[in-house]
């Protein structure tokens, strides 16, 4: 329970004002079809973490418990200062044409390339090391995704808008920061 927990929350927060994030917010806007953008982002999603997760769990295989408290403990750290760089999302990357394969399909890729080498993904990468739980960090990790990009698919940029990113940004932070630490420390398990 507590890889899931964990997974939700820091994902969840290392989401927001995230690049996946913007790029929910410009789907919405352009195409104005929620539920297919929804559907293609948890696709993607689960799709894109269940990868970065199997190869969390293949890492912590081939090196030892040492070489993975460090490994971890350092990955964490530098996530922590990485959620405090927000993303932009470039205005040269839209396309005003209309979607070729169709929104879920155009959402499902987008979301899919641009999660690869993402903050989330490294984290799930890392936190997939850590807990030897593959499906709790996937689903849990897969939920902090949903629950930080539906509301902005749904409420659109306005609510975007209201949220202290700085505050979210540093929170997020600050997880990550104390996981590593945590970590290197030797608290809790490597698995």
């Amino acid at each position: 329970m507590e890889a899931f927990l964990v997974s939700t929350g820091v994902v969840a927060l290392a989401e927001i004002g995230d690049k996946t994030q913007l790029l929910a917010l410009v789907l919405a806007a352009k195409f104005r079809r929620p539920i297919p953008i929804i559907l293609g982002i948890l696709v993607a999603t689960v799709v894109n973490h269940a990868v970065a997760g199997a190869a969390g769990a293949w890492i912590s295989a081939l090196v030892g418990p040492t070489a993975m408290r460090w490994i971890l403990g350092l990955s964490f750290i530098a996530m922590a200062a990485w959620t405090l760089v927000p993303d932009k999302y470039d205005d040269d990357e839209k396309q005003d044409a209309a979607p070729r394969f169709g929104v879920f399909v155009t959402t499902l890729i987008a979301f899919f390339l641009l999660e690869m080498g993402d903050k989330t993904q490294i984290a799930t990468v890392a936190l997939a090391a850590k807990y030897s739980s593959l499906v709790a960090v996937v689903a849990g990790t897969t939920l902090g995704m949903m629950l930080a990009n539906v509301p902005a698919v749904l409420l659109g940029e306005v609510a975007a808008k209201k949220l202290p990113m700085h505050i979210v940004h540093r929170i997020a932070a600050a997880i990550f920061l104390v996981l590593g630490v945590s970590v290197l420390l030797g608290f809790g398990s490597l698995g």
